[in-house]
This record gives structure tokens, C-alpha cells and sequence, in this order.
């Protein structure tokens, strides 16, 4: 009995380090993240070859206690994706306002642009994230800022007859 206890723990404790820190993340597995976190620490700022860290990846699949486990742990608000998206890019996409808000009261930059000039607001504009749009541009988001078709967050509201989002922006 003694031996199988034995062997049970051990193959719990493979199958926790044999995930990682990417799937951990996407997936929510929280105990799973914090044995990582404190086998090495460094963990919350790696990314994979697409550039994604744990926090874009736990923010764009809504795994909200593991975006604050991050943040709490000095996960990089701000680190960009291949393509230069940001976490906020990726909910605003999404459509996720809790993490929006946990983004931004940690310091996300909500003027922030990825490589093709969009910006979190533009994506919310564009995706038809009406809440989303009132909250960062309360947050003093840019509106004029424009991608690199010369297209701002309201013509990209304009463009997808968005209406209430076009109201916010003539406010």
C-alpha cells in the first residue's frame, strides 16, 4: 500500500511538470501553474514561438484566475505577441470585459498598437464590444489613432454599422 501511495504521488507530480506553462495557462489549471511558478519563477514572462506568453494566453481563453495569478506574480501586462497584440488586444477581440478592466488596473497600455497599427480600441470597435469600447474610452484611450489603413476606431464601428459604438465616439 505503501509503494502504490508512492507511485501515485509520483505520477501526480509527472503529470503537473509534464503540462506546460502555455497549456497550464490556456487551459486554467491553477495548482498546476503554482507548482510551476514555484519550481522557477520566470515562468509568467516566457513565451512560445508564436510570442504568446501565459497571460495572453489565459486572458484570450478567459481563465480570469489565472490572468490574476499572473498579474499578481509579475506577469508583463504589456508583452506583445509575433504580430505585436497585446493580453488587452486579445479580450478586446474576445470580448471580455473583466479581464479588460484587470488589464487596465495593472497598467496595460490602452493605446498600445500591434504591427499593423490596431489597437485595443479598434479591435472592441471592430468586434462590436460595446461595453468594452465606453470602459477604455473612459480610460482615455486614443480614438484617433489610426491602423495602417488609415482607419480609425470609429470607421471600423462605421464600417460594421455598429451603431451604439458610433454613438460613443461622437459623445
Amino acid at each position: 500500500m505503501k509503494h502504490l501511495l508512492l507511485l501515485l504521488i509520483f505520477c501526480c507530480s509527472v503529470t503537473i511538470y509534464s503540462q506546460s506553462v502555455f497549456e497550464v495557462s490556456r487551459e486554467g489549471y491553477l495548482e498546476q501553474l503554482k507548482a510551476l511558478y514555484a519550481a522557477d519563477r520566470t515562468i509568467v514572462n516566457t513565451a512560445d514561438s508564436y510570442g504568446f506568453t501565459p497571460l495572453i494566453l489565459a486572458a484570450y481563453n478567459n481563465q480570469i484566475e489565472i490572468v490574476k495569478y499572473l498579474l499578481a506574480h509579475g506577469s508583463d501586462v504589456n508583452a506583445k505577441d509575433t504580430s505585436g497584440n497585446t493580453a488587452l488586444m486579445g479580450v478586446c477581440f474576445k470580448g471580455y470585459i473583466q479581464i479588460v478592466k484587470l488589464l487596465v488596473e495593472h497598467g496595460a497600455n490602452v493605446n498600445q498598437q500591434n504591427f499593423n497599427g490596431a489597437t485595443a480600441l479598434i479591435y472592441a470597435s471592430t468586434f462590436g464590444h460595446t461595453e468594452i469600447v465606453a470602459y477604455l474610452l473612459k480610460k482615455r484611450a486614443n480614438k484617433r489613432i489610426t491602423d495602417n489603413r488609415e482607419n480609425t476606431a470609429l470607421k471600423h464601428a462605421e464600417m460594421q454599422g455598429n451603431s451604439e459604438i458610433i454613438a460613443l465616439f461622437l459623445d
